[in-house]
């Protein structure tokens, strides 16, 4: 608590001007989510706790990828990295999201893209230099388990992006375009059209960066394109398709120094639903194919012998899911679905200097299906009950049920207490179950409970928001690899145990000022990498005619980039601030800053982060 009464007099306490913001809140009187139930629900109806960040928030600091702003505005979670842009895959990756001490990295965090499942299908873990702002119109957070609802790898929560659409008739073209510190460029073009019944989004982005060391540059590309039409007043269609592909360099830790180590890698999403929505009744089917292929050198060590091959794999996850909620009677509402995913992942090696393909490394595959029950009533005004029973069924482990309760007491005007007990568990990845030495075909799901209680209330016609939870989470059967006969094996051996709290408030003050904070305390038993002990985060933003500005500072206290064979601890400060000028109608001119106070740190060991850096480009809109 001092911390953030600290962070938040420092940011109020800038000067006049040095801070703006758009039209938004992080949370709205009445919002509207679809992450914790499928179909649209206020969120003061829901036990879990849900954080939402618009497109507003997301732009305002003029990034390219949303997970350095939902690390800032998402307590609990925490993202690693290594330099200016660009994430990563394989040794010296980072991108990693923890949320509560859960790890993506780990496929014990779930990314979606409108409700699809996006990860790599054989080592499980999301792929983060995929989630561009420009197909963005908002990010949902589910902090807790979603097993009940999307299965597997949402054992500790998922982020969820919602697509953009136009929402009314007319044309809108929007580009970006910005320079800076190391070689820097970023650009983004988006089209928007509505007509009738039909609508659709297009958008391309291209980044590069040289970054802060020698050898670690990345160059990214990629598109995104949305088609949706209106059947009727109550169905609709969309199918969608995203694309990306990088190219990157790594130089390994300044401990340890490594050479010609090279990735390519191409991620794509494709998706296509058919959606109807009646007074009583909602639902939909979609269908979606998620994909990537890699090629990557590992490169060498000082004094080593070159890479003779290259490592090549490609990998995708595949589904159908079903859902149709009905309210039967007054305050009632059920949710019935049906979820069927493929995973498929092969690996091998490529001889650099022939081009000839070595035997597979491994060629897998699973099935997972799955049926599921959510019931939600209202009793009176003044409390809701929640309940979810899933059943899941793995070609591999064999059946897990899951389940999940809560109550919601709306025991004040726009005031909840919510409690919630919930499951989430994770299946063995094909890596784990089948690729190299380590690989254990008969491991078993990790499994883990949590129990929750919060406290969320808006005062003042929404002006003024505030929301405290604590939590406890216990997990068993973590695959972990020890040696077992002589050799090292993956067995169901760890544990985890976490318990914390989070704090946020927002306030508009006027039509000029608003402020927004969070929190967030974790303990945890066996320490996990990139999941701080404590992290906090003030913003102030102030708008004024032409202008606008942004500054926020986060502070970062017990951060573990290593814990074997010893344990090494990180805390910083980090400040930013963005300015913004409106030239006119369809010109915006933007400067941004980042690190200003110029820290020395690192959130992956032997990665160095860059000290203060500087951007500045245009936005146009016509």
């Amino acid at each position: 608590m001092t911390t953030t009464i600290l962070l938040t007099a420092l940011v109020t306490a800038l000067p006049y001007g040095v801070a703006a913001q758009r039209d938004t809140t992080l949370h709205a009187l009445d919002s509207v989510v679809v992450t914790g139930t499928r179909n649209g629900t206020d969120i003061r109806h829901l036990p879990m706790t849900i954080s939402v960040v618009g497109r507003d928030r997301l732009t305002e600091n003029e990034r390219v990828n949303v997970l350095p702003t939902l690390a800032e505005q998402v307590p609990g979670l925490f993202v690693t990295s290594r330099g200016m842009m660009g994430y990563g895959v394989s040794d010296g990756a980072a991108g990693t999201i923890n949320l509560r001490g859960i790890s993506s990295g780990t496929g014990q965090m779930m990314v979606l893209v409108d409700g699809h499942p996006q990860y790599q299908g054989i080592f499980g873990h999301s792929i983060s230099d995929s989630y561009q702002t420009m197909m963005t119109e908002r990010v949902e957070v589910l902090r807790g388990p979603a097993s009940m609802l999307y299965g597997s790898n949402a054992m500790g929560g998922v982020v969820n992006i919602v697509t953009r659409k136009m929402l009314q008739d007319g044309v809108k073209t929007d580009f970006s375009a910005g320079a800076g510190s190391y070689g820097t460029v970023q650009s983004e073009i988006s089209n928007r059209i509505k007509k009738g019944k039909f609508s659709s989004t297009i958008a391309g982005q291209y980044g590069r960066s040289y970054n802060n060391r020698p050898d670690m540059g990345f160059e990214q590309y990629g598109g995104y394109a949305k088609l949706a039409y209106d059947f009727v007043s109550h169905w609709n269609a969309y199918a969608d398709l995203d694309l990306t592909h990088f190219n990157a360099s790594y130089p390994g830790s300044i401990h340890d120094p490594i050479y010609d180590a090279r990735q390519w890698v191409t991620r794509g999403e494709a998706s296509m639903a058919i959606e109807n929505h009646y007074s009583n009744t909602s639902g939909a089917i979609s269908a979606y194919y998620n994909f990537g292929r890699h090629k990557i050198n590992d490169g060498h060590g000082e004094g080593e012998p070159r890479q003779t091959s290259y490592f090549l794999s490609k990998d995708a996850v595949s589904g159908i899911s079903l859902y149709q909620s009905a309210r039967f009677f007054s305050g009632n509402r059920m949710t019935f679905g049906l979820d069927w995913q493929h995973i498929y992942g092969k690996a091998w090696n490529r001889n650099i200097a022939t081009g000839e393909d070595a035997a597979p490394i491994g060629n897998e595959h699973e099935n997972e299906v799955a049926a599921y029950a959510d019931f939600r009533q209202d009793f009176l005004t003044w409390l809701t009950i929640d309940s979810v029973l899933r059943i899941d069924h793995h070609s591999q482990t064999g059946t897990e049920w899951v389940t999940q309760g809560g109550l919601v007491f709306h025991a004040a005007k726009y005031g909840e207490l919510k409690a919630m007990v919930s499951k989430g568990f994770r299946n063995p990845t094909i890596r784990e179950m089948y690729f190299w030495t380590p690989a254990n075909a008969d491991l078993k799901p990790e499994r883990m409970m949590n129990y929750e209680l919060s406290w969320k209330q808006h005062l003042k016609e929404g002006a003024l928001s505030y929301g405290v939870n604590v939590f406890y989470i216990k997990g068993d059967n973590m695959i972990q690899t020890q040696m077992v006969n002589g050799r090292p094996m993956n067995v169901n051996t760890g544990a985890i145990e976490n318990s914390g709290a989070e704090l946020e408030w927002n306030w508009r003050i006027n039509r000029f000022w608003s402020l927004n904070n969070n929190y967030s305390y974790l303990h945890m038993r066996n320490k996990v990498l990139g999941a701080p002990e404590l992290k906090a985060y003030a913003e102030a933003n102030y708008t004024s005619g032409r202008w606008r500005v942004s500054s926020g500072l986060q502070y970062i206290y017990g951060l573990y980039t290593q814990v074997s064979p010893s344990e090494i601890r990180e805390k910083f400060w980090l400040l930013h601030a963005t300015v913004s000028y409106k030239a006119c109608k369809n010109l915006e001119i933007w400067a941004k800053g980042d690190n200003l106070l110029a820290q020395r740190y690192e959130i992956n060991y032997g990665y160095p982060m860059p000290k203060a850096t500087f951007m500045g480009g245009l936005n146009v809109t016509f």
